[in-house]
């Protein structure tokens, strides 16, 4: 057996905190049975992180949903701060106190990948940025650990399944493995070029055997035109200026007419990574920095009890909503009966916090990841490094 909890488990409130058991049967032997609001909220975010990217929603409402709760939050893909309530939950205590585990679960990972996603591709700008982590990971969440680095912001994915889930197509270029079987990188080119689909770009891994810098002339003279690009995947141990590298292979292709073919880098990439190369680099293949980055520290809390505001010390009382400028992206969590002053800027502030299950049911129909992709770009925008 795999050692994996399956969906009906997660949704019998199987994966939970032994503690959240014991908390009902408390409350049954003494007859409490009262109303509560839970407020999911994180009230720091890892590495100094100014921001991050909220992942997971969507789960969360497959597993709450058909319970007799409310929702109300941020929709998935939203920009937020330290100290936002992302989720609000209402109801009987009992009816969803067994799921508070899996709904932080959910949350913490999903936005930590999601926003290493979102700081790599603010970092590269229009260079594609490719989700290459799913092996360090359980294979179990390769789709949540990939939909999650799309919708932060990367341009495409490597496995297959996630690339199903999310409706693209897998991306890739060729292993080590089938170079070492081959015995030579540009024979090993010439057989992805004259076997795979026309419909994927040739691009050589060139650090296998020899020096890049040759390398890449090597492939480039035998495929021509067909080479779309050539990618390094230099061991750190062999690396040493690895901009002064790839700035010299830059040079020496340009010299001999090879302008177009361009140049991707994967291997222990991270934003600083990024910030240096990026004008060189064409294109980004990503793996440990963004499927293995910190999650966002999510707890929930009781914030109400049968309609009166109450919560532990520590964390601020009562329901909230979130508001948060268009122009300059100030927020302002404030009491849902209080209205939003106007940002300092002179732009009307907007709520963030928005119905997500009513009576049991979705409130909405939840997008597709291209479309939260597109949402989480655009705010990007507005987004500090």
């Amino acid at each position: 057996m795999f050692h994996i909890a399956t969906e009906a488990e997660i949704k019998a409130g199987r994966v939970t905190d032994v503690y959240f058991l014991r908390a009902l049967e408390i409350l049954r032997a003494r007859g409490i049975h009262k109303r509560v609001v839970a407020e999911v909220a994180a009230k720091a975010l890892p590495q100094e992180w100014e921001w991050a990217v909220l992942a997971g929603i969507e789960e969360c409402l497959e597993l709450l949903k058909g319970r007799p709760v409310e929702c109300r939050g941020l929709k998935e893909g939203t920009v937020f701060h330290a100290g936002d309530p992302v989720l609000e939950i209402e109801g009987f205590y009992e009816d969803f106190a067994v799921l508070e585990t899996a709904v932080l679960g959910f949350l913490c990972q999903a936005s930590g990948v999601a926003t290493a996603a979102a700081q790599c591709k603010k970092a590269a700008g229009e260079k594609p940025v490719m989700s290459f982590g799913a092996r360090r990971m359980h294979p179990a969440i390769a789709p949540m650990v990939e939909r999650s680095a799309y919708i932060g912001g990367c341009d495409g994915v490597a496995v297959v399944k996630s690339a199903e889930v999310i409706g693209i197509e897998p991306v890739g270029t060729m292993p080590h493995a089938v170079i070492l079987l081959v015995g030579d990188t540009v024979e090993a080119t010439k057989a992805f070029n004259e076997v795979i689909s026309v419909r994927v770009p040739r691009i050589s891994l060139i650090d296998t055997f020899h020096d890049e810098k040759f390398a890449a002339l090597e492939v480039a003279e035998a495929l021509g035109d067909d080479l779309y690009a050539v990618r390094l995947d230099t061991p750190a141990s062999r690396r040493g200026n690895f901009l002064k590298l790839i700035e010299e292979i830059r040079w020496e292709l340009d010299i001999r007419g090879f302008e177009d073919v361009k140049i991707y880098v994967s291997g222990n990439i991270d934003v600083k990574a990024i910030r240096e190369l990026n004008g060189v680099v064409d294109a980004y293949g990503i793996g440990t920095s963004i499927s293995d980055a910190p999650i966002v520290d999510f707890s929930m809390d009781i914030v109400h009890v049968d309609g009166k505001p109450i919560a532990k010390r520590g964390k601020k009382s009562g329901v909230k909503v979130v508001y948060r400028c268009p122009q300059c992206f100030k927020t302002q969590v404030l009491p849902r009966n209080d209205s939003a002053k106007d940002c300092d800027c002179g732009k009307t502030m907007e709520a963030l916090t928005m119905s997500l299950i009513v009576g049991g049911v979705a409130a909405n129909d939840f997008p597709r990841p291209q479309e939260i992709r597109t949402y989480v770009l655009a705010q990007l925008l507005a987004c500090s490094s």
